[in-house]
C-alpha cells in the first residue's frame, strides 16, 4: 500500500532530512532520542551505537534510550560493555524505567559536546 511518507530506512516514521540522519556502514538511521536495535545484526550493535551516539552528541541530545530488548541479555551487556569505554561520550548508563522498557532498553546520558577538552591540551 502506498504511503505519504518516504522511505524511512525501515525504521518506521516519515523521513527526516538528511541533516538529521546518521549514516552507518549498511543504512541510514535517523537521529533522535531512540534508537532500536532490533533492524540491526549482532555483529552490527556496537559500530551502529557508537556512531549514534555520538551524532546524537553533536546533535545537542543528552538522553537518548537505547532499545536492545529482553531476550537473554546478550545485546544488553554488549550495549553495555561499549558504553562503559565511551567514557568521552556518555556520562552515565541505566536500565529505562518500567514503562519505558525496563531492562530491555538502557537510557544513555551523553556529555554535552563542549565538555571535550581542547585539541593538544
Amino acid at each position: 500500500m502506498a504511503d505519504d511518507n518516504e522511505d524511512d530506512g525501515g525504521l518506521g516514521g516519515p523521513k527526516d532530512p538528511p541533516a538529521q540522519m546518521a549514516s552507518t556502514r549498511f543504512t541510514r538511521v535517523r537521529v533522535d532520542d531512540e534508537l532500536d536495535l532490533h533492524a540491526f545484526a549482532p555483529r552490527d550493535v556496537p559500530s551502529v551505537v557508537e556512531e549514534y551516539l555520538r551524532a546524537c552528541r553533536e546533535r545537542g541530545l543528552r538522553l537518548v534510550r537505547v532499545v536492545h530488548g529482553r531476550g537473554r541479555g546478550v545485546q544488553r551487556a554488549e550495549v553495555r560493555r561499549l558504553l562503559r569505554s565511551m567514557t568521552a561520550d556518555v556520562e552515565s548508563f541505566a536500565d529505562a524505567p518500567p514503562a519505558s522498557g525496563g531492562w530491555g532498553a538502557t537510557v544513555v546520558s551523553l556529555r554535552p559536546a563542549e565538555a571535550e577538552p581542547p585539541a593538544g591540551g
